[in-house]
């Protein structure tokens, strides 16, 4: 029996990734292997109004880079839908942490 598992990457054009959205993506592919989470379901992806590539986690986190620049950490608030980006994945935790706890 085989398992075929699919990876889904929302957002992008069905046949273009720029080159600048490709270095994004590794690099928050890099980060998201950094650390130990699950991803939320269909969470990875391209925002076209921001211009973020972005792994989306469980705990309400994002990995985001915008034109290959270096990751950040999104952290929005689920009451008021205020965001905060971090430079690190444990500043964007204990913001989360009082947040939305």
């Amino acid at each position: 029996m085989k398992i075929t598992n699919t990876l889904t990457i929302h957002g992008f054009e069905s046949s273009s990734i720029c080159h600048l959205e490709a270095i994004g993506m590794s690099k928050v592919f890099a980060a998201y292997a950094s650390i130990n989470e699950d991803m939320m379901q269909g969470g990875i992806g391209f925002n076209p109004n921001s211009g973020y590539v972005y792994i989306a986690l469980e705990n309400g986190i994002s990995i985001c880079s915008m034109l290959g620049a270096d990751v950040e950490y999104l952290v929005t608030d689920f009451y008021n839908g205020e965001e905060g980006f971090f430079d690190t994945y444990e500043e964007a935790e204990k913001f989360n942490s009082t947040i939305n706890a």
